[in-house]
């Protein structure tokens, strides 16, 4: 850091966003294709590091405002979030969706950096160091915590016995192309379902644009209940990028686990249709991206649901 007293104010802020963005960059790199976890660390601590780290390097023994630091703090994070994408790390959809607390923990960052400065600059290379070696322990702890299953449920009422409703539920044509932006985003959406065989044991292909879900059939109540394991899926969804980017949260991150299609007859002679996913991500923290994974499932389900309608009220 004694270095960085000699320079003038505009090299000095440049070298300690280029100095915190690449230092950022490898412990990303490392967690996510090294210790494999798309984490708190990556998400939360990483942020923070960018906000902190970047006001240290440039405020340390030199007067510094609270907008500066936030200012420099956010510069870094769009250095980094460009280095991400130029690398063909990340595609655009995972950086929106990441967004949010991105900005938050790196604004924390920055304030914390700030007044470590301001009120105990001495213990400022200490605070700096710690919190370097917490990103990737807190990965490697992370790593070995068992995700839970969550299930998201949504429902419509469609206008017809439940046993026309059934034949619409184990197999259903192609859908129309969708009209919903997050779909034309990169997000799978199914195309249509066939079934191969009838009863339990039975297997089921859910074709996406991304590929196919296969779901062997556990339960075959007709007219009231179909049930079914997922024993293959697709990627979740196309990267949106200027590269071809595979990155490994495209596998195995997120899981889905289970479905169910459930009728229920009314007494008006229409039929409650009930489809529930059971899944669970190894992408953390969970109450954020569970908002996310939930939206896009009951985005899912509305456009199978209302196909099915669409086809079992046909006269």
């Amino acid at each position: 850091m004694e270095y960085l007293d000699k320079l003038s104010e505009s090299k000095r802020r440049w070298l300690s966003i280029i100095i915190t963005g690449i230092i950022s960059g490898l412990l990303t790199v490392w967690g996510i294709y090294g210790i494999g976890e798309y984490g708190m660390a990556l998400f939360i601590l990483t942020p923070i590091f960018i906000g902190f780290g970047s006001t240290v390097f440039y405020g340390y023994k030199r007067k510094i405002s609270r907008s500066e630091a936030i200012q420099i703090g956010y510069q870094c994070l769009g250095i980094f979030t460009l280095g991400l994408i130029a690398c063909a790390i990340e595609g655009l959809i995972c950086i929106v969706m990441a967004a949010p607390i991105g900005i938050l923990f790196t604004w924390i960052g920055s304030l914390l950096g700030f007044t470590l400065i301001k009120k105990t600059p001495t213990s400022t290379p200490s605070a700096l160091l710690i919190l370097l070696a917490l990103i990737p322990l807190t990965s490697f702890v992370e790593k070995e915590i068992k995700p839970d299953l969550t299930s998201v449920t949504t429902s419509i009422i469609i206008n017809a016995d439940p046993i026309t409703v059934w034949k619409n539920v184990i197999e259903f044509p192609q859908l129309d192309e969708p009209t919903e932006f997050i779909f034309k985003t990169g997000i799978a959406y199914p195309i249509n379902a066939k079934i191969d065989g009838s009863g339990i044991g039975s297997v089921r292909h859910c074709n996406f644009t991304t590929g196919s879900f296969v779901e062997p059939v556990t339960v075959w109540d007709e007219g009231k209940l179909l049930r079914f394991d997922v024993d293959e899926q697709p990627a979740p969804m196309k990267e949106l990028s200027f590269w071809n980017i595979d990155a490994p949260h495209l596998h195995d991150y997120f899981v889905s686990k289970k479905g169910q299609f459930k009728l229920t007859k009314l007494q008006n002679g229409k039929t409650l249709l009930e489809g529930t996913t059971w899944y669970y991500h190894n992408i953390k923290p969970a109450i954020y991206w569970r908002q996310w994974s939930n939206l896009i499932i009951h985005k899912i389900h509305n456009r199978v649901l209302e196909h099915i309608k669409k086809n079992s009220e046909k006269k």
